[in-house]
């Protein structure tokens, strides 16, 4: 068969034509501005060692055999789950094979008909995927807009049988955070319950890297959270936080948990070796040093060339540059000085919001900072 279906084709087409279609990189940077691993615990090689320790007091099985309602619920992972919620200070903790799966299995099965789930216009693209597959109605609001969020709360509370609000922390394409004090507090108002995504929250903020939501004291005010290790953690895989009642209803009913093998042994046994360095590493403050410094030159660039990055304290920074050849072309000047950065074009972002995402990390010296302001001040 020499020939693809011809709507697979003229997709491939469009994008080619728009200039956005997607292909994989084989390439390598000396200087790290596009990678998740904003504490470096995915380099660390104190994490493998005593992720090889934990493995080495189990014993041998380097699969899982199975799914977790099978044969796959070996102790380790039990004793994970149980570790883990404990350290975010909440009942239960459930492991899923990545966020993804997470937040399909979650916002395909909590909603029921009658519910009315309020979500982010920015949300990720796996919260809305798993909106897709439930029976309830679900309505964007304005990004991080509590008055819009609030006038779709006043015109659902009286007709909904339950109500959710979904966001993120930290989003994963502005690095930007919702107002979540003021959103809990609406939450309250309207008895509904929020459900947030900690993806790129965690290993960055919190006193020990717990995430936004302890470290603004709002655990125990969460219906669930989503907490990712592939990003902070260094690892792979997620987990959902959430009350006891709430994990065993995932457990009978989301279908990305119950149809699919269990992490393998040596995910589990990473994820855990990062966490026992989490509270202890000075990493998370000199990540913060550089965010501190990053803004700090971006506001005075922004000034003088009349640039437009966007707002952000977390390790994800942005800068606009609303048209996919342009983003391109600087994307490519500063990669050819060694830089590891991505442009981020249409339909990741809406058009016109094509972006470098430009992520911080606790390695990047101050001279590479200054060095990537350069870059871009030369194009």
């Amino acid at each position: 068969m020499n020939t693809i279906p011809k709507p697979l084709q003229r997709a491939l087409q469009e994008r080619e034509a728009a200039g956005t279609l997607r292909r994989l990189s084989q390439e390598s940077y000396p200087i790290d501005f596009y990678s998740n691993d904003y504490i470096g615990l995915a380099r660390n090689a104190a994490v493998r060692e005593k992720a090889h320790t934990i493995l080495q007091s189990y014993p041998l099985q380097n699969g899982s055999t199975g799914s977790r309602l099978l044969s796959g619920n070996y102790p380790l992972i039990r004793e994970a789950e149980s570790y883990l919620a404990a350290f975010h200070a909440v009942e239960k903790g459930l492991l899923f094979n990545s966020g993804y799966d997470a937040n399909v299995g979650i916002f395909s099965s909590i909603p029921q008909k009658g519910d009315v789930v309020l979500y982010d216009q920015y949300i990720h693209a796996s919260i809305r995927d798993g909106l897709q597959l439930n029976k309830a109605q679900n309505f964007k609001f304005k990004h991080n807009s509590l008055s819009d969020l609030q006038e779709k709360l006043q015109r659902f509370a009286a007709t909904a049988t339950t109500l959710y609000i979904a966001t993120e922390s930290v989003f994963s394409m502005d690095g930007d955070t919702p107002d979540l004090l003021a959103m809990v507090a609406l939450a309250k108002q309207y008895n509904a319950y929020i459900i947030i995504d900690e993806a790129h929250s965690v290993g960055v903020f919190g006193q020990k890297g717990e995430g936004l939501c302890q470290a603004l004291g709002i655990e125990k005010d969460i219906f669930l959270r989503l907490i990712t290790f592939g990003k902070g953690i260094g690892a792979h895989g997620a987990l959902v936080l959430a009350q006891t009642e709430v994990i065993d209803y995932l457990i009978n009913f989301a279908r990305s948990f119950i149809y699919t093998t269990a992490a393998a042994p040596e995910s589990v046994a990473t994820l855990l070796a990062a966490y026992a360095l989490l509270p202890e590493t000075e990493e998370r403050a000199r990540l913060h040093e550089n965010i501190a410094f990053f803004r700090e030159k971006a506001q005075v660039l922004s000034q003088e060339k009349g640039l437009t990055f966007i707002d952000s304290t977390s390790a994800i920074q942005g800068l606009i540059i609303p048209d996919s050849q342009r983003v391109k072309q600087v994307a490519a000047h500063l990669q050819d000085k060694g830089m590891g950065i991505k442009p981020i074009l249409s339909p990741t972002v809406p058009k016109g919001e094509e972006r470098l995402r430009i992520c911080l990390h606790s390695y990047n010296t101050k001279e590479e900072i200054i060095q990537l302001f350069q870059g871009i001040s030369e194009e």
